[in-house]
């Protein structure tokens, strides 16, 4: 057998002067006449953590139907296409958010280490979450071990732990996102030239990518031009961005009913965030959506109230009304993401398929404070490793960190216990 197709290295990258750009897994970096397996086509997992504040009206957010084919609830909706993908855990108990005077503080520092603290300032240890488990095991073979991302600059406190006392610093700025995954440049002055320019990275890079395209065949070159079109779109959006935060400080409040940039700030950092996983430069991620106490106006849903305070409803049928349009289009911006994987080749699957992302909150009622149940559902079969299509119930009070060891095993984590874990979710 003749073998004429030129083999590309998975860590194969578009460099031009002062950047380098990943590129997506492309049959040219599939050995020929190796066993799936042990190539670069294996199916390497992602680990994700999407996280929603102030937790979800649980009567709209959990199925009463247990196991499968179960019917998506008012909040779930927006993700029911997907929904062999979909595995939602109900009963989960998250003892480290409990008893503190700061419920919000504590409520995002424990929701991946299941540790608490009382307190607001930092100080006193915590303990290490879970992604920075997996980054210590799955995460050193990529660029960067984990990708931290926010929208709101701040909060209480970060969802990632390094160790039980160092957090690491979640990112709202877009710009800084991407060139940090795309914006490699060999010296300091390099990367300072390509971040104040009003032009596109791809520039820097076409060449590369003129020189490679003779080396693929047609179905390789289209997945490349596809990508690199992901790539300008985000950069796009992110100098679109970049352009109006001067403009910005010139104008008064957006008055009621007009929309701002949030959905626009939501769906760039999610891009960026399926960006850094098809391109293999981070497995690991955390995104907090937006923060504890958050005060933002969701004036464009037609929600008057700050959502911090609407959290507070009190049982009010109207303000939880509100408070439902503003759980639902979490979930919406979520839902897109999740279709944005979906349509993302690696490999034989999808991204999704290859992908385990918990997304929920650390908060049951947040009138309350509570954090029981949590809500929590899972996104992605874990390339197999996950059923998906099912409702969980479990036992009241039954540990929130049994959850975060079962997803770690499932993407080839070897950690056992964290926290007051007493096992794994078999189910799942």
């Amino acid at each position: 057998m003749f073998l004429t197709k030129k083999h590309l290295s998975r860590r194969t990258m578009l460099r031009g002067a002062g950047a380098a750009i990943g590129l997506p897994l492309l049959d040219a970096m599939i050995p020929a006449g190796t066993a799936l397996a042990a190539t670069a086509a294996a199916p390497r997992k992602r680990l994700g953590f999407v996280y929603f504040a102030h937790g979800a009206v649980q009567r709209f957010w959990q199925p009463e139907q247990i196991g499968r084919d179960f019917q998506f609830t008012h909040i779930l909706k927006p993700l029911e296409s997907l929904r062999q993908h979909v595995t939602v855990v109900s009963g989960l108990r998250n003892k480290g958010a409990e008893n503190s005077p700061a419920p919000h503080f504590t409520t995002e520092v424990s929701w991946l280490t299941c540790v608490g603290r009382n307190g607001r300032t930092p100080g006193g240890e915590l303990g290490i979450s879970v992604d920075q488990h997996a980054a210590k095991h799955i995460g050193q073979d990529t660029p960067l071990p984990s990708l931290e991302l926010c929208t709101e600059p701040g909060g209480y406190s970060s969802l990632a732990y390094r160790t039980p006392v160092q957090q690491l610093e979640m990112e709202s700025n877009p710009r800084k996102v991407f060139y940090k995954l795309f914006g490699q440049g060999d010296t300091r002055d390099q990367r300072h030239e390509i971040v104040q320019t009003t032009g596109s990275l791809l520039d820097y890079v076409k060449e590369a990518a003129d020189s490679l395209y003779k080396d693929l065949d047609a179905a390789d070159c289209n997945i490349v031009k596809d990508y690199l079109e992901s790539v300008r779109e985000s950069e796009r959006r992110v100098q679109k961005m970049k352009a109006a935060e001067g403009q910005n400080l010139e104008l008064p409040e957006a008055p009621l009913g007009a929309p701002d940039d949030f959905t626009e700030l939501l769906d760039v950092q999610f891009e960026l965030l399926a960006l850094a996983f098809q391109t293999d430069q981070t497995r690991i991620a955390t995104f907090r959506m937006c923060n504890e106490v958050s005060m933002r106006v969701y004036n464009w849903l037609g929600v008057s109230e700050a959502f911090h305070p609407l959290s507070h409803h009190g049982e009010d049928v109207e303000k939880i009304q509100r408070l439902l349009r503003v759980q639902v289009y979490h979930t919406e911006r979520f839902a897109k993401f999740a279709k944005r994987l979906a349509a993302i080749r690696d490999g034989e699957n999808s991204l999704l398929d290859n992908s385990a992302i918990l997304f929920g909150s650390n908060m049951a009622n947040s009138d309350l404070h509570d954090a029981d149940p949590v809500p929590s559902l899972i996104l992605g079969r874990a390339a197999g490793a996950i059923k998906g299509n099912q409702h969980l119930h479990y036992p009241q009070s039954t540990p929130h960190a049994n959850l975060l060891v079962t997803l770690a095993q499932r993407v080839g984590v070897p950690l056992e216990k964290m926290a007051d874990s007493t096992g794994v979710l078999s189910e799942v």
